[in-house]
């Protein structure tokens, strides 16, 4: 039985090391809020129709993102949207990863200064938050979202959510133990409760362990070989000659506590996903951060935090609404954004960047303002095959251990690792 899915038990244990309470009386086994998060993350009680919950589009055992199909999947691959509890609504955008987001700061305006292996100047902006516009300051914002979103698990309030909680006992005895006895005479405190909880698992070992090959190679329990295409990659996606790093570095290299995301928020010309739009029927231009109440202003229209690396081997589709399928088909984009970006000062300089997915040319952004055309552009070194092939293998070090049998055998092989 998936470890994740367990039934809900419970029997009377003394308050021990962890407990989110200092007193001395009986505890359920759910003594802390974590534990209780864990429970309640996969519940599908939690949902109108009792067939979704917060491991429904985050799953555990896939890297933490939705990989079911629906009308909107592409060659039986995972769809670019999620689909809804009704069994009709598919999303708009990819549902991202819920693994390592423990790390994101609370949204805020500011600057980051960038490290030495840095192509570009230090960043200004807005950074941080949950979702793909920040519009949740943290863990529980974000968890506290999708039970009442009507195209999600379409609860249709909160009080409904409190009563589903309430239909088990051991719900109750953990909540009352956890936030005291009174926690169910306030449906939003209840509500909180609930979504703090769903945070607090959110921010154990089990969504961060840092495991990879790379995370091994730190400390010396693993080797990239040295002819390895792997090896060459880790290179080539630290080196100034590109700009890999310029958003997708946290720290100066070698932190074990690397996350390859910079919280930032960037709009980089990403295609409209016309074939989900037409699925979904959404209209007109995602604008992204300019949705969020705290960034509405039109210097934002486009810009999407950026996400993290670890087990994007696992984790396709990409980008913000999906809208490409392979990592190659990502390094390719950006190719194309090089080049697209470069061209504005030198008409010379000839964008013909195959998509490799639809063997076309790749279509215009979806959202034409503010393009970081500057950060895109800042470098003129062209990428190639060779140097395609071992920036993805060294993505693909990035995965989780427990979700290394998920990745492509055949990339894998070709990666000599």
């Amino acid at each position: 039985m998936n470890k994740w899915l367990v039934g809900l038990a419970f029997t009377g244990v003394l308050v021990g090391c962890g407990s989110d309470n200092d007193n001395d009386e009986i505890a359920p086994n759910l003594s802390s809020k974590a534990l209780l998060g864990e429970q309640l993350y996969s519940d599908v009680n939690l949902s109108f129709t009792r067939s979704q919950s917060c491991a429904t589009c985050h799953n555990p055992e896939h890297g933490f993102i939705d990989e079911r199909l629906n009308d909107a999947s592409l060659n039986n691959k995972a769809s670019a949207g999620s689909l809804g509890d009704n069994g009709t609504s598919i999303g708009d955008r990819n549902a991202p990863t819920a693994a390592y987001a423990s790390f994101s700061p609370e949204f805020f305006h500011g600057t980051r200064a960038r490290t030495a292996t840095q192509a570009s100047d230090d960043y200004e902006g807005f950074l941080g938050g949950q979702f793909w516009d920040g519009r949740e300051d943290d863990l529980a914002g974000q968890a506290g979202g999708p039970p009442t979103n009507p195209d999600e698990m379409a609860m249709p309030d909160k009080a409904s959510v409190i009563d589903r909680l309430q239909e088990h006992s051991e719900y109750v005895a953990a909540f009352e133990y956890l936030y005291g006895v009174d926690i169910f005479n306030d449906t939003d405190a209840a509500y909180l409760a609930m979504a703090q909880s769903i945070g607090e698992f959110e921010k154990t070992d089990a969504f961060s362990p840092f495991d990879s090959k790379y995370d091994r190679s730190l400390s010396g329990d693993y080797i990239y070989p040295v002819l390895s295409k792997a090896r060459t990659g880790k290179t080539l996606f630290f080196s100034s000659d590109f700009t890999c790093a310029s958003c997708h570095q946290l720290h100066s290299l070698g932190n074990k506590q690397e996350v390859f995301t910079s919280f930032e928020y960037h709009n980089i010309g990403v295609p409209e996903n016309t074939a989900l739009r037409i699925i979904n029927g959404a209209t007109g231009p995602d604008n992204g951060l300019f949705k969020n109440p705290a960034a509405s202003d039109e210097a934002q229209k486009g810009k999407f935090k950026v996400p993290t690396l670890r087990n994007v081997g696992v984790s396709a589709p990409y980008m913000h609404n999906g809208v490409f399928q392979e990592l190659e088909t990502v390094l390719h984009f950006y190719e194309h954004a090089k080049l697209r970006s470069r061209n504005l000062d030198n008409e010379n300089i000839t964008d013909d960047i195959i998509n490799p997915e639809s063997g076309q040319l790749f279509s215009a952004a979806e959202v034409n303002e503010n393009i970081e055309h500057e950060l895109l552009g800042s470098n003129d070194k062209n990428l190639t095959p060779e140097n395609v092939e071992a920036i993805v293998c060294f993505l693909i070090s990035l995965t989780d251990a427990r979700y290394e049998h998920l990745l492509d055998a055949q990339k894998v092989s070709q990666c000599d690792f």
